[in-house]
């Protein structure tokens, strides 16, 4: 008779932010701003890479990934997060949120490989430089960019089924911006153990195995470091990282505050400030980081502005 008594949701009601109605305007116009700097910066940063020949080597081929998947990655869910706000909450059928998980799970995984195998790119230049041409063959990035793609499909795939074959029954708003998993684990009723035990084990495959990664190629990275004797050769070797470190740490801080902690007794507000960081803000500071702090980068924006000027 319990079971009986049980609806069964078929679509999903976003809701956040309807609580200050008078804050949708401004929010709305700050999200689009946001979104429209993330558009400009990472595409802005494609054309460089694409246009300077200086900057065709494998990390700038990275780089260039990573910016375009930081596009598709806040096209996900922006948009979405505006549409929410202009109409004061939003209802998505079941497969647009079904659509909408797998697509962010998607590309938020294929950003994990992707900084990972930046820090191996980077871990070969400062401890293997003799030997960087042979490994970082452009085959080789090839390889590696393709299988952070097909890892991170897989992956997505994996947890979209698993996440969506939890039954939602009851209430189904979803005070959040966009469907994530953590709301969508407290709509979920009944026994959910063995779905929720599939999604951490994958979890636990593109977060912690891509900071694992990192982590260790930082770690042969400082050793090498402290081995430098002149002070100007050790800065100008950790200037080469401090992009990627700042982006690393931002980007897999929030991604650790929302999936790899207990959520229970958290405020949804919380949550909802973080994932707007780590969905709208990160990929809009991206371009920023690696451009403000590179020098090939600037000298190469700076060329492509003058020749602007001489047409």
């Amino acid at each position: 008779m319990a079971e009986a008594n049980l609806t069964l949701v078929t679509e999903f009601l976003l809701i956040a932010f309807t609580e200050f109605p008078e804050w949708g305007p401004p929010l709305f116009l700050l999200f689009l701003s946001i979104y429209l700097l993330t558009l400009v910066g990472n595409l802005g940063m494609i054309i460089v890479i694409r246009v300077d020949r200086r900057l065709h080597s494998p990390m700038y081929f990275l780089l260039s990934h990573l910016s375009a998947t930081d596009i598709c990655y806040s096209s996900t869910t922006v948009p979405q997060v505006m549409a929410v706000l202009l109409e004061c909450g939003a209802a998505l059928s079941y497969a647009r949120c079904a659509a909408q998980f797998f697509l962010f799970t998607f590309f938020g995984s294929i950003d994990c490989y992707l900084l990972a195998l930046m820090a191996y790119d980077r871990y070969v230049a400062v401890c293997q430089p003799l030997l960087y041409v042979t490994i970082m063959t452009q085959r080789a990035c090839l390889g590696f960019v393709a299988g952070a793609y097909v890892a991170g499909l897989f992956s997505a795939l994996v947890r979209t089924v698993s996440a969506f074959s939890l039954s939602f029954c009851g209430n189904n708003e979803i005070n959040f911006i966009f469907c994530d998993l953590p709301p969508l684990l407290k709509l979920s009723c009944g026994d959910s153990y063995t779905q929720e035990v599939v999604i951490i084990v994958f979890a636990i495959f593109v977060i912690p195995a891509s900071m694992g990664v990192i982590l260790v190629s930082y770690l042969f990275i400082i050793v090498a470091i402290t081995r430098i004797r002149s002070v100007g050769g050790r800065a100008k070797t950790f200037s080469t990282c401090a992009s990627h470190l700042t982006a690393v740490t931002l980007f897999f801080g929030t991604l650790i505050f929302m999936y790899l902690r207990d959520n229970s007794g958290q405020s949804s507000q919380g949550d909802r400030v973080v994932s707007v960081f780590y969905t709208a803000v990160i990929p809009m500071l991206n371009p920023l980081i690696y451009s403000l702090r590179n020098k090939e980068v600037k000298e190469a924006v700076g060329k492509i502005l003058r020749r602007l000027k001489l047409c």
